[in-house]
């Protein structure tokens, strides 16, 4: 019984935003019950946009406990983007409910102050179901506010490429200049502010 209630009750963690130039970067944790685990769940990069938009409802009418959470763009420029990162990952499983008994993230580091044990897995987005599942509600979350964004601020194409540095979006910052939005603490953002 105790063994089977701490399968059930382990949390996969992934971020989602670490790269662009602008932005919240965003986290989810998400812990499956493994009765109900959803079909398709994959590293979100390598699914198309539907596809991670359609498996939402599945991943939190299914999950046990799901939470998502961000740390914002002034918090990356303080920080750095690794401790943001993580700092938002800490977030989203303290907003756990049941909270977990342990907990997987992505990659190569586990954020300090976790609740229970922790340990990172490298392709766990790719490997573990959890954590697929927490790697799509992230990117869904994050797409949805560079949409919102992109509203507020026009001219970027944020909606389109998501605050990456793609050539569009190289060109609109020499034109327009940085927005509240910009990380400052980004090479090429910090080089147009000299």
């Amino acid at each position: 019984m105790t063994v089977r209630r701490r399968l059930r009750l382990m949390a996969g963690v992934d971020e989602a935003g670490r790269g662009p130039l602008a932005g919240p970067v965003y986290a989810a944790a998400v812990i499956l019950d493994p009765g109900r685990v959803p079909d398709g769940l994959a590293d979100s990069k390598l699914l198309a946009a539907t596809v991670r938009e359609r498996l939402v409802p599945a991943i939190e009418t299914g999950a046990l406990a799901h939470a998502v959470a961000f740390a914002t763009t002034a918090e990356v420029d303080a920080l750095n983007i690794l401790q943001a990162s993580l700092l938002a990952m800490r977030r989203a499983v303290a907003l756990l409910q049941p909270g977990p008994e342990s907990v997987l993230v992505d990659g190569n580091r586990c954020p300090d102050g976790l609740p229970c044990p922790s340990r990172a897995v490298v392709g766990g987005d790719g490997s573990v179901p959890a954590i697929s599942a927490a790697s799509i509600l992230a990117k869904v979350a994050r797409d949805l506010e560079m949409q919102r964004l992109d509203a507020l601020y026009p001219g970027y194409g944020f909606a389109q490429h998501k605050g990456y540095a793609t050539r569009a979006h190289l060109e609109a910052l020499r034109r327009l200049g940085p927005c509240a939005e910009h990380r400052r603490s980004f090479a090429p953002v910090r080089e147009l502010l000299r």
